[in-house]
């Protein structure tokens, strides 16, 4: 009986974790020295004008240019410290703990992180 028992807490442990990893994986960011970056290895910003848990962004036009948002596609559903907010003009944003998330158009490199305390209001996501 002891047997059948373990097998099955291991069992339950295995598809627990399978479960987490996937999530992970799923993620739209992950934590790379230290630091946020997209799926495309790219650092991930914020910016101290977008007010915590508003949904919104506060980036737009000429700034959003230089500023691109990591955005979400439609099917996509907030996960853990990741939620989603509406821009301006309906699409979607990833956000991490309520901040919308950006790329700085100067980065050329992976390891870039060109925008960090940029006009003192732009800063990369340390984990």
């Amino acid at each position: 009986m002891f047997k059948k028992s373990f097998a099955g807490v291991v069992g339950a442990l295995a598809l627990g974790l399978a479960s987490v990893a996937a999530m992970a994986a799923d993620a739209p960011a992950k934590s790379v020295g230290g630091v946020l970056v997209g799926a495309n290895g790219m650092t991930l910003y914020t910016f101290d004008k977008d007010a915590a848990n508003s949904g919104k962004s506060a980036c737009s036009g000429p700034c959003a240019t230089a500023w691109p948002p990591l955005m979400a596609a439609a099917a996509d559903q907030p996960m853990g410290s990741y939620t989603i907010v509406t821009r301006d003009d309906g699409a979607k944003q990833w956000a991490y703990k309520g901040k919308p998330l950006y790329f700085f158009q100067s980065d050329k490199a992976a390891s870039d992180r060109n925008g960090d305390n940029f006009k003192d209001v732009w800063h990369v996501i340390k984990e």
